[in-house]
């Protein structure tokens, strides 16, 4: 039987309720312990303002990058799945959250459907979510507008976003957790499962 071909995701991370450093940390575990998720790339954990209604906590946001077989339909699904077992409701837009996984883009696929849209469709436009992308993904290129990545963040107010942890390093937790997942250093760009 012929592998199926593996196509590199960008997904952002965020949350802002219990203690969300931790929270982001253990989804990034769920998301490297899954057997068609392998993770490439994991950004510096950043704290942003929240921009939802009402007084919130501050966010912590990150994005990871990942090598999959998933389709993106299948990978958003995943992700929904990891949401809810960590409490996340959706009552409120942009309301308050546990955890918050945002499919940001999956290969160079563009999308426009109620259920899926790629890339992400205000991604270009939040410091939360272009600042830790540029960590893992310095070159990304949006493929529908031919923007990259690095332009878009030069253009847009920070936000009170800032960086409180090195790449890695606030995976550390997760990876000491014991069940380590597919987790191969961000200088290794070959996917591949580690042993």
């Amino acid at each position: 039987m012929r592998p199926r071909e593996r196509v590199e995701a960008l997904i952002a991370l965020g949350g802002n309720l219990g203690d969300p450093a931790a929270t982001l940390a253990a989804a990034a575990r769920r998301l490297a312990a899954h057997p068609d998720i392998d993770l490439l790339g994991c950004s510096a954990l950043y704290r942003s303002r929240a921009v939802g209604p009402g007084a919130q906590p501050d966010y912590r946001n990150a994005v990871v990058r990942v090598a999959t077989p998933l389709s993106a339909e299948a990978l958003l699904a995943l992700l929904h799945r990891i949401e809810s077992a960590f409490g996340r409701q959706r009552r409120i837009r942009w309301g308050a959250r546990t955890l918050d996984l945002d499919l940001l883009a999956w290969g160079g696929r563009c999308c426009d459907r109620p259920e899926l849209r790629l890339p992400h469709p205000r991604m270009m436009e939040r410091p939360f979510v272009l600042w830790p992308l540029l960590d893992v993904a310095p070159g990304w290129i949006h493929p529908r507008s031919g923007i990259p990545a690095a332009e878009a963040a030069s253009r847009v107010d920070e936000g009170g976003c800032r960086r409180v942890a090195p790449p890695w390093r606030w995976m550390a937790q997760a990876e000491n957790a014991g069940d380590g997942g597919h987790i191969l250093p961000d200088r290794d760009r070959t996917p591949r499962k580690t042993p």
